[in-house]
């Protein structure tokens, strides 16, 4: 036996103790919830948690109907009624718009300018018995109304249907 066998491998000349990182579980967990992640953020191009706010922006869209008219109101914070345009075209009403937001700060040693820009567009399907000509919209503390007018021959054409059981 020589002096050599009494020193441990690891402290031997020309021993480097090497780990492979495909030997480690964790490692290979980690890079497989990295690559899930990363797919995911490109699949759906979901920026920063802390842009997708603007730009993201689909204003909310209450429709309610009775039997004279019905009722479209949509939600618009921060916008005004010269940005939004609300068009009818054959059975289809459209409400498009323009969000711009700016915000200035100044301070003694600081000046920061943040500016946000975004269009949208929703179009909703009506009925044909709508009359079009009596067609309102009013805008007030950022929501839309459009009251949209029925025929008569909307409010008289109901039939209850009987249901059977086979």
């Amino acid at each position: 036996m020589s002096v050599r066998d009494l020193i441990p491998r690891a402290f031997r000349k020309n021993h480097v103790p090497v780990k492979y990182e495909h030997d480690d579980p964790f490692s290979l967990l980690r890079r497989e919830m990295e690559s899930i992640f990363d797919s995911f953020h490109r699949e759906f191009q979901i920026g920063t948690f802390f842009d997708r706010e603007d730009h993201l922006f689909a204003p909310r869209i209450d429709v309610k109907e009775n039997d004279k008219e019905i009722k479209v109101s949509a939600e618009l914070p921060g916008m005004d009624e010269k940005d939004v345009e609300v068009l009818l075209e054959r059975d289809s009403l459209t409400i498009k718009g323009e969000k711009k937001d700016e915000k200035e700060d100044k301070g003694d040693d600081y000046h920061r300018v943040e500016r946000s820009y975004g269009t949208f567009s929703r179009t909703l399907h009506l009925p044909e018995e709508v009359v079009p000509e009596k067609i309102t919209a009013d805008f007030k503390k950022g929501v839309l109304t459009v009251h949209i007018p029925k025929t008569d021959k909307s409010k008289t054409e109901s039939k209850k249907i009987n249901v059977t059981v086979n």
